[in-house]
């Protein structure tokens, strides 16, 4: 059996790629997306720089990955996503190529776990698990069965909880239900 290496590099996200990383969300995620508490936590919120990917294949972007800092029970934590990859690349190992790249760099800083709201199925190929319904509380309305959490730091999850809530704001907007901790 041949197995072909990927043709897509994973680099940082770099200027340049924000306006193809944002239509690329938008292809992926539609309208409805603003509305989700995850978005609402990005809101006037810029992701850490370092921890932002794409995959890029012959000049084309193929998939992102972004994180975002939040607080969750007075200490700073990180919020996975949006994970996108082009509708018509996914299969190929993008996506979780893309995390490994993310979750490798968040582990060389300060923070204890990435959280995530999204299919168990798939995020648990990188190390996700399913946090307890209550721990941890999204402002506004979330499955609790698809609220995930990865240790960065050695049993994290473990005492991990409270409420979600943006770490600062970088540009001023409306966003009540969001907060601020």
């Amino acid at each position: 059996m041949n197995v072909m290496a990927p043709t897509w590099q994973i680099r940082l996200e770099a200027p340049r790629d924000a306006e193809r990383v944002e239509a690329l969300s938008a292809e992926s995620f539609g309208p409805g997306r603003f509305a989700k508490s995850a978005y609402r936590l990005r809101e006037g919120v810029h992701p850490v720089a370092a921890l932002s990917f794409v995959a890029v294949e012959n000049e084309v972007l193929r998939g992102s990955v972004r994180f975002w800092p939040i607080r969750v029970g007075g200490h700073e934590e990180l919020l996975l996503g949006p994970l996108a990859v082009q509708s018509d690349q996914r299969g190929r190992g993008i996506g979780i190529a893309l995390m490994q790249a993310g979750i490798a760099a968040a582990q060389k800083g300060p923070w204890r776990a990435i959280l995530l709201v999204g299919d168990e199925p798939y995020y648990t190929k990188v190390g996700f698990s399913r946090l307890p319904p209550g721990r941890v509380k999204f402002p506004g309305p979330v499955d609790q069965n698809r609220i995930l959490g990865l240790s960065l730091k050695a049993g994290e999850l473990l005492t991990l909880s409270g409420q979600v809530r943006r770490a600062q704001i970088d540009q001023p907007v409306c966003a009540g239900g969001a907060g601020v901790g």
